[in-house]
């Protein structure tokens, strides 16, 4: 199936086009919660994965309950600082399942609310306590490419939007 990044609510196109550029690298499904801080014509998220952004698979969803009744066999987890577990702990190298990675806004992380939904399957990157976070593009793409090696990289072989993608070496 298939690696999914779910931003609720981003604030900063600039991180959304990176993101949206390791998407479109890597064959991984784009899903943004609305509201969203920008318009995604926004010059900024141009910017950051202009040459990208046809080759992406994004979806719009009005709330996280829409996204995930939509998917409902998905496996979600939680990104968070306050996660209780690594995410190297996680197996996801199932290729026939569909991982969903839910990141908050940039400046707040998830609310409590939406929390709730993902009883105990919330994960955490390790880190010092010399910053608050790492840069949200930056762990989006971590737990993409952590879920994309335990598949030894099969989505990597399904042919992109508008030609043939390239094998992993």
């Amino acid at each position: 199936m298939s690696v999914h990044v779910v931003l609720h609510e981003p604030e900063i196109p600039a991180n959304t086009g990176n993101i949206a550029r390791t998407c479109a690298g890597t064959n991984a499904h784009l899903h943004l919660i609305h509201p969203l801080g920008f318009s995604t014509d926004d010059r900024m998220l141009k910017r950051a994965g202009c040459d990208y952004w046809p080759k992406v698979s994004v979806h719009h969803h009005d709330n996280l309950d829409e996204l995930m009744e939509a998917y409902p066999d998905g496996e979600f987890y939680a990104i968070e600082t306050t996660g209780a577990v690594s995410y190297t702990e996680k197996d996801f190298s199932r290729a026939d399942r569909d991982y969903f990675f839910v990141f908050g806004k940039e400046t707040k992380g998830l609310p409590p609310e939406v929390l709730d939904h993902f009883n105990g399957r919330c994960l955490v990157i390790p880190q010092t306590t010399n910053v608050r976070s790492l840069n949200l593009s930056n762990t989006a793409a971590v737990l993409v490419y952590e879920a994309m090696r335990q598949q030894d990289f099969v989505s990597l072989l399904e042919p992109a939007a508008d030609e043939a993608a390239v094998p992993p070496k």
